[in-house]
């Protein structure tokens, strides 16, 4: 979607999770939403997909997160492995490879130096930026790793993707004019109850005069009588001593912080709490806090919607870099 509104133009999703397909496809007009196992890729794969100009890949993190074990012989990063195949028999002019920071350290820089090295062998300069998404305009402290790569360019955006915006933007000026559903369960389709308060705001309305996505998770009275113990910002080390090890993770009973921007949201661990609200954020919330504009609905179950918003790049972080590539291209 960020590349949509830089002017590139969708030709395919790639994806095995239908859900998240079912979204895709919903939402990138135009676009093929094809469902592949990349694990593997034969030939029958590049039968599916013109040769485009540009690639974007987010092979899964999850083996290099610090939320997990960062086993250098996890399975999932043999994607990057099929990435490459991929970027090796189509050749794009650019693409783009995301990953979380620990993809720079992980197997002693082994896997950083891999992806290097492969794209270099195909003709590719090749630029690795770590960047946090809340000095781009996104209301939210998310550290990722961007591997850029150009053909026939000498690259540095350096200065471009470091630089910062004036003022980052707070959790409350990304969502304070949601309705607040602290009582309410919420509905699958709702009216907004306010006006925009500022331009963060506007922006996320843009085209929409609904809100989707916005219903809120039920809680068991204990989990909201604890939660309400958790000041604004907050974490478990607000509770009572007897409550600070009921759930046993750094991240547990965390608040957003009204005037932050928000911690990285993840993929729906319900660790995480709304910073007025006694509960988790809704799927909306979160996707607000990702930059996705209100009329981009999420499909499928509950679960697989915090999956989706979770696993994705903020839009208007992908954005930014988009404009970097175009004046290139």
């Amino acid at each position: 979607m960020g590349f949509s509104k830089a002017g590139f133009l969708p030709v395919a999703g790639v994806d095995n999770d239908d859900e998240a397909l079912i979204t895709y496809r919903q939402n990138i007009k135009g676009a093929s939403a094809i469902n592949y196992d990349l694990t593997s890729v034969s030939s029958d794969f590049f039968k599916k997909i013109e040769k485009p100009d540009v690639i974007l890949g987010g092979p899964p993190c999850q083996g290099f997160s610090i939320a997990g074990k960062r086993n250098v012989d996890d399975p999932r990063n043999k994607l990057f492995e099929s990435y490459i195949k991929i970027v090796a028999t189509y050749k794009p002019k650019a693409l783009v490879i995301e990953n979380v920071p620990n993809i720079l350290s992980m197997g002693g820089g082994m896997y950083k130096e891999k992806i290097i090295s492969a794209l270099k062998d195909l003709g590719y300069n090749v630029g690795v930026y770590k960047v946090n998404a809340a000095d781009l305009g996104v209301p939210q402290s998310r550290r990722r790793v961007f591997f850029i790569a150009i053909k026939g360019h000498s690259i540095d955006f350096t200065q471009d993707l470091l630089k910062g915006t004036a003022q980052p933007i707070t959790t409350r000026e990304a969502i304070g004019d949601l309705p607040l559903l602290d009582g309410e369960q919420g509905e699958e389709v709702m009216k907004y109850k306010i006006a925009p308060q500022n331009e963060y705001q506007r922006l996320m309305r843009k085209g929409s005069d609904t809100l989707h996505n916005h219903s809120a998770v039920a809680h068991t009275a204990k989990t909201k009588e604890i939660i309400a113990m958790v000041p604004d910002g907050g974490n478990y080390k607000s509770l009572p001593k007897n409550l600070q090890n009921t759930r046993r993770v750094n991240i547990a009973w965390t608040r957003m912080n009204s005037n932050k921007p928000c911690f990285t949201i993840d993929a729906g661990h319900n660790h995480h709490f709304h910073y007025k609200a006694n509960r988790v954020p809704t799927v909306r919330e979160c996707a607000r806090i990702q930059s996705f504009p209100d009329k981009f609905i999420f499909y499928g179950k509950r679960t697989s919607q915090y999956r989706q918003v979770g696993n994705a790049v903020p839009p208007l972080l992908a954005e930014y870099i988009a404009r970097l590539l175009i004046k290139i291209l």
